[in-house]
C-alpha cells in the first residue's frame, strides 16, 4: 500500500505530494486524513506530514522511504475541506489541515503535557529590582525583552503561547530571556475547563430557562429552517432582525430541536466579548455540560482539552469565534453565524479564509441549514438575499414590543462656533449629568483606542509614523508610549521634532485614553470604566470588565466598539457616540457601510 502525503512545511514548492510506503503493521490503521511522522530528505530526522490519498502502487521506480508513525485520523471530509480552502485561498493544504487538528499535539513533548493535564507557565527568574536595574543599566536593551518582562511582571503563570500571542514575540526570544534567567518555566498541574473559569456560584445561580412563546414573525423564521433540518436538506438563510428582535431565542430553538434529533450544532460569535453572554443564556438553556467553548483567549491546554470532548461526543453545542468552525464535531444539524456582517470572520494571517464561506462548504458537506444573523447584514448577503440565493428572513419589531430607541444628532462645528470645546456636546453633557442624578448608567462609544491620534509638529508639520507601515502613530499616555495599531510597533514619545529640532510637538486627535480622562475631569464624583484592546489583554478580562459595570454600580463605561456589540445592561439608558462620523475616513473602500453598520448597532 502507497500513502499520498502532504508535508507540513509552509514552502509553496513542498505544496504538493510524495509517496510513501505502508508499513505492514500500519496497514489498516493509516487513512485518508492520517496525521504521520515520515522522514523527509536527505537525513533521517521525521517531519510531520498528512495522509491525502492512498494507492496500490508508486509511479517512482527508485525505493520509495516508509511511514515512520501514525499521530492523528482526519475525517474524510476535512481532508475534503482543507482541499477546498487551498484551491479557494491560494495556500498550502497542509496549512489548512493544522485548523483541523487537536490543539496542543505539534510534537510528542506537547502531547504527553496535555494527557497528563500538566502545562508549563512563566515567572520572573529573577527579582524584580534586579531586573529593573539591567534595564536602567543596558543590559537589557532590546524593546521585545522589555516588553516581555513587563507582561509577565503584570501576568505572572501565563504560557509562553499567550506571551507570544499577547507580545508579538517569537520563541526565541523568549528562549533567551530564559536562558539569560530573567525567567523561568515551572511545570504545573491545571483543570483545565473554560466553563470553570467562570464564577461557579454565578454558574449555580443560572435559573433554568424554557422555551419562550414565539412572535408570530419569529414562529414563521423557525418553521422554515425548522423545515430543512427535519429533510436533511442545506439552505442558507439571513435572519434579518432590528435588535431586540429575539433572534437568540430563534437559535436556541433551533439547536434544542437539532439535539432532540441526536444532531449537534456550531454557534459562532464575532467578539470574545460576546461569549460570556451568549454563554449564561445557552448555560441556562442547555446546562454546562453540553456546552464546548472555543476562542483565542483559552489556553492551549484548554482548548486541546475542549477539542477531545468534541472529539468524544461529549458536547453538542459548539459555541465560540472564527476557528470554532474547523472543531471535530459529529452530525452537524445547524450552523449560526451571529452578526454575520462583522468583518472578524475572516482571517487576517495565514490561512486567509472567510468563516462564512467554510461554513457553507461544511453546511452542504452534512446537509444541513445555515443561518446568518444580523441587523445590519453584509451588503453581499443582503445582494445575494435580494438575488434569492440565500432566503430572507425578517423580523420588523421587537419581541417585548418595546419602541426603539430616539436618535438625537449634534452637529460639532456648531457646539464650537458656541465656545464648546469640549468632547462631549452639551446635549450630551446634561443627559450624562442627568443619568448620574437617576443612578443610571451611560455608555460611550470612541471607536479609537490611545490618548491621541497622531502627534505633528507644529514648526514644519513632521507627523510621527511608523516605520514599518508609514501611517501615523497612536500616542498612549499611560504607558507613555508611540504604538502602531497596524503592526504593532512601539517607540518613545518624541519631545523633539526630528526634521527642524523645534519642542513644538503638539498631540491632535482623540481616543479612548483621553476621553477616559475627559469624563473623570467633567464628572469626578462618577465611577468609570474602559473597555479596548489595551485594557483586556488579561486573560477573561472582557468579562472582568463587563460584570464590573453590570454589578459594581460603575457610571460610565468607555470604549471601543466591543462595547457595544449584543450586550444587555438594563440599568444603560443613554449612549453617546463621540466624533460618530470619523469612521467615515478610515482606509476602507467600505468605510461608508461599516460606519452605518457600527452606528445602527449602537443606536438600536
Amino acid at each position: 500500500m502507497i500513502a499520498e502525503v502532504i508535508i507540513n512545511r509552509t514552502a509553496k514548492k513542498l505544496n504538493r505530494t510524495f509517496d510513501y510506503h505502508v508499513p505492514s503493521e500500519l496497514e489498516g490503521l493509516i487513512l485518508v486524513g492520517s496525521k504521520i511522522l515520515v522522514p523527509f530528505g536527505k537525513g533521517e530526522k521525521l517531519e510531520e506530514a498528512f495522509v491525502v490519498g492512498l494507492k496500490e502502487k508508486t509511479d517512482y521506480t527508485s525505493k520509495i522511504k516508509e511511514i515512520a508513525k501514525l499521530e492523528e485520523q482526519l475525517k474524510d471530509e476535512q481532508i475534503e475541506l482543507a482541499k477546498w480552502m487551498a484551491k479557494r485561498y491560494f495556500c498550502n493544504v497542509s496549512d489548512c489541515i493544522k485548523l483541523m487538528l487537536t490543539p496542543g499535539t505539534r510534537t510528542k513533548d506537547k502531547e504527553k503535557r496535555v494527557q497528563d493535564k500538566t502545562i508549563n507557565t512563566v515567572y520572573l527568574g529573577k527579582d524584580i529590582e534586579e531586573i529593573e536595574f539591567d534595564i536602567e543599566t543596558g543590559k537589557i536593551k532590546s524593546e521585545k525583552h522589555k516588553k516581555i518582562i513587563n507582561f509577565v511582571k503584570d501576568n505572572e503563570g501565563v504560557t509562553i503561547p499567550e506571551i507570544q500571542m499577547f507580545t508579538d514575540a517569537s520563541r526565541a526570544i523568549v528562549n533567551t530571556l530564559i536562558k539569560n534567567g530573567y525567567l523561568e518555566i515551572i511545570e504545573q498541574k491545571v483543570e483545565r475547563n473554560p466553563l470553570n473559569l467562570k464564577d461557579t456560584e454565578k454558574i449555580k445561580n443560572i435559573e433554568k430557562t424554557d422555551k419562550l412563546k414565539l412572535t408570530e414573525e419569529q414562529s414563521e423564521a423557525y418553521k422554515k429552517i425548522e423545515q430543512k433540518i427535519e429533510t436533511n436538506k442545506y439552505q442558507t438563510f439571513l435572519l434579518y432582525g432590528v435588535t431586540g428582535s429575539g433572534k437568540t431565542e430563534i437559535y436556541l430553538q433551533l439547536i434544542q430541536k437539532v439535539i432532540e434529533q441526536e444532531k449537534t450544532a456550531i454557534l459562532l460569535v464575532p467578539e470574545i466579548s460576546l461569549t460570556p453572554q451568549m454563554l449564561d443564556r445557552f448555560i441556562a438553556r442547555f446546562g454546562k455540560e453540553e456546552i464546548a467553548v472555543l476562542h483565542s483567549k483559552l489556553s492551549i491546554g484548554e482548548r486541546h482539552d475542549e477539542w477531545e470532548k468534541i472529539k468524544q461526543g461529549k458536547a453538542k453545542i459548539v459555541i465560540g469565534a472564527r476557528s470554532a468552525i474547523f472543531a471535530p464535531i459529529e452530525k452537524i444539524g445547524i450552523i449560526i453565524i451571529d452578526e454575520e456582517h462583522d468583518t472578524s470572520y475572516k482571517s487576517e494571517s495565514n490561512p486567509k479564509y472567510d468563516a462564512k464561506e467554510v461554513a457553507k462548504k461544511i453546511a452542504k458537506q452534512n446537509n444541513c441549514p445555515l443561518l446568518l444573523g444580523s441587523a445590519t447584514p453584509d451588503m453581499r448577503t443582503y445582494y445575494e438575499a435580494k438575488k434569492e440565493k440565500v432566503e430572507m428572513l425578517t423580523l420588523t419589531k421587537r419581541a417585548n414590543q418595546s419602541s426603539l430607541p430616539q436618535v438625537q444628532v449634534v452637529d460639532l462645528k456648531q457646539e464650537l462656533i458656541n465656545g464648546n470645546r469640549s468632547m462631549l456636546s452639551m446635549d450630551l453633557y446634561t443627559q450624562i449629568e442627568e443619568n448620574l442624578k437617576q443612578k443610571r448608567q451611560t455608555i460611550l462609544f470612541l471607536n479609537r483606542r490611545g490618548y491621541s491620534t497622531f502627534i505633528m509638529c507644529r514648526n514644519c508639520g513632521y507627523t510621527v509614523k511608523c516605520k514599518n507601515c508609514n501611517i501615523s502613530m497612536t500616542y498612549h499616555s499611560y504607558e507613555k508610549k508611540l504604538k502602531c495599531h497596524y503592526c504593532g510597533y512601539e517607540e518613545n514619545v518624541v519631545t523633539i521634532c526630528p526634521e527642524c529640532k523645534s519642542d513644538k510637538i503638539r498631540y491632535f486627535g482623540t481616543g479612548t485614553q483621553k476621553l477616559e480622562q475627559e469624563i473623570q475631569k467633567q464628572f469626578p464624583k462618577a465611577k468609570t470604566i474602559r473597555m479596548d484592546v489595551d485594557t483586556v489583554t488579561k486573560k477573561n478580562s472582557h468579562e472582568q470588565i463587563l460584570n464590573k459595570f453590570k454589578n459594581e454600580n460603575i457610571d460610565i463605561l468607555i470604549g471601543t466598539q466591543m462595547v457595544v456589540k449584543g450586550h444587555h445592561f438594563p440599568n444603560v439608558t443613554l449612549v453617546g457616540v463621540i466624533a460618530a462620523d470619523s469612521s467615515l475616513n478610515i482606509d476602507d473602500y467600505r468605510a461608508n457601510e461599516k460606519t452605518f453598520q457600527i452606528l445602527t448597532q449602537v443606536a438600536r
